[in-house]
């Protein structure tokens, strides 16, 4: 017996371990992109675009999110009629070979608005490929799982979106602290886009040797498969309410959740609060350090208390914990304020001139560091025009905050507000692989969990970086006004789940 337990623990730990060295590397793929959102902005549009070149970046990078349900589809039917395996070592590749691509388009100043077309159509097959990936990863980890287990092993898949995160920040701070910061904005950005490629071809060699999910085979020579899963998905009344009810009740709310806590965190913290491009990311990469062990911890406690109220109380503390989470990190990088009262001392200023494109004018930047007596920095540069047309209006002196790196207090409270918020993702995110798979029946389950897992988390959570900003930047609107999109759709999502999902902690997947 004991012998038995073994080999099975044994297997299914061979099954996550290939399954989720895959995954961690799409999601890595997938969001080097996102972290590097400010400096491909720069690289992909004309250099006077100001503000307007990364709130176009951003929608580059939230299309790959809204063409993933359309990915989740075409692969979710393949993936239900011819095997899980062979399906998502497609979708790898398709992820692989675009992201090495991106790493090779030109830039604005080579070939024009042609970059970020090309760009935009290179994140398309990126969305497609990881709508299809993570459907066919959870499902077939989920049917190699033991009953009762469920959530415990499919919290490992669950982990591979944070720790992608994770490998895909760490390996930009490891470029840039190599490079230097005016190497890596030139050419730099690059090699996180170029060295994937080796990831996936030792991923696609380990996926090559796993065999097909046992649930499936059995379906497959019993002669049950589907013959047109999209149909049965969507057109029988009873299974499309279930669909409609884990988008609405569950997916929704976790998706916005996810990329609150962790996107849209370290956005608002670089481009809102002025926060250093390193500092901002090492409170990100400590924050996911102590979080991550969360995932398995709550998936694990699923198989006991159930999915549901783990998951809705995520989203509920979500709801109540964005405004204040987000009013401190304004108020601690808040250093006009607190420069009149607490400057210790500043350096020489350095002085720059640039001269405007196609005019005589020249741009004068002095930048002065400074420091205050907590211990913060941060520079200060006055940029003013120099003309020779003496009947020209010379606009006024622009005070520019940037690269602020905080007090060792404040370093703390930041990364424990960023653990909080990943904190959230675990509990919403932990338990939901395991919730989708036991909802849907094995001949369909491929295509019927992907749609509303990449509705939404693709649509309503990928877009939370570029909605979120769009609404702050409107006239009127204050750096916090963009919370409010996740605030709603989580408490949305919060009330539909109370009221009609089940709390399942284990049913059958041959059901």
């Amino acid at each position: 017996m004991r012998s038995t337990e073994s080999n099975v623990t044994q297997s299914i730990t061979q099954v996550i371990a290939a399954s989720s060295l895959g995954t961690l590397i799409e999601w890595y793929d997938f969001y080097i992109f996102g972290s590097l959102a400010v400096i491909i902005g720069q690289q992909l549009f004309p250099s006077d675009a100001g503000a307007s070149a990364l709130i176009n970046t951003l929608a580059i990078f939230a299309a790959g999110f809204i063409v993933r349900p359309f990915g989740a589809l075409v692969f979710g039917r393949l993936g239900d009629l011819i095997g899980r395996k062979y399906t998502f070592l497609l979708t790898l590749v398709l992820m692989g070979g675009s992201t090495f691509l991106i790493g090779l388009i030109p830039s604005y100043s080579s070939i024009g608005y042609a970059a970020p077309i090309l760009v935009l159509i290179l994140r398309l097959v990126q969305g497609l490929a990881l709508g299809g990936e993570y459907g066919g990863a959870a499902t077939y980890v989920a049917e190699h799982a033991p009953v009762g287990k469920r959530g415990f092993f499919t919290s490992w898949i669950q982990t591979t979106a944070t720790l992608g995160l994770f490998l895909s920040l760490g390996v930009i701070v490891l470029a840039k602290n190599i490079l230097g910061a005016k190497n890596f904005a030139d050419w730099g950005w690059r090699i996180p886009f170029l060295v994937s490629i080796l990831l996936v071809v030792v991923s696609i060699y380990i996926r090559m040797k796993m065999h097909e999910s046992p649930v499936f085979s059995k379906l497959k020579a019993e002669g049950k498969v589907s013959a047109n899963p999209l149909k049965e998905s969507f057109q029988k009344k009873a299974n499309f309410k279930m669909v409609l009810v884990a988008l609405f009740g569950a997916t929704m709310g976790q998706g916005v959740v996810w990329y609150t806590g962790q996107f849209y965190a370290q956005s608002f913290l670089e481009n809102t609060c002025k926060l250093d491009f390193n500092e901002s990311r090492y409170i990100l990469l400590w924050a996911i350090i102590f979080a991550t062990p969360f995932f398995v911890i709550f998936g694990s406690w699923s198989d006991k208390v159930g999915r549901k109220w783990i998951m809705l109380t995520g989203m509920a503390l979500g709801v109540i914990c964005y405004r204040p989470i987000y009013q401190y990190f304004l108020d601690a990088t808040n250093v006009k304020e607190m420069q009149k009262t607490m400057l210790l001392s500043e350096s020489e200023p350095v002085i720059e001139r640039a001269l405007v494109p196609d005019k005589a004018d020249s741009l004068i930047t002095t930048t002065v560091t400074k420091t205050l007596t907590n211990g913060m920095t941060f520079k200060e540069s006055k940029v003013e025009v120099t003309t020779e047309d003496v009947l020209a209006e010379v606009p006024g002196v622009q005070t520019v905050i940037k690269d602020v790196t905080l007090s060792t207090q404040s370093y703390i409270m930041v990364i424990a507000l960023v653990f909080f918020q990943i904190l959230l993702v675990t509990m919403v995110y932990g338990p939901i692989a395991a919730f989708l798979v036991e909802l849907f029946p094995t001949q369909i389950r491929y295509t019927s969990m992907s749609l509303p897992y990449h509705i939404g988390n693709g649509v309503f959570g990928g877009l939370v970086p570029f909605i979120a900003t769009l609404i702050a930047s409107f006239q009127g609107s204050t750096p916090l006004s963009g919370l409010w999109y996740p605030i709603g759709i989580a408490a949305l999502s919060f009330v539909i789940g109370a009221v009609y999902i089940d709390n399942r902690r284990g049913d059958n997947v041959m059901d």
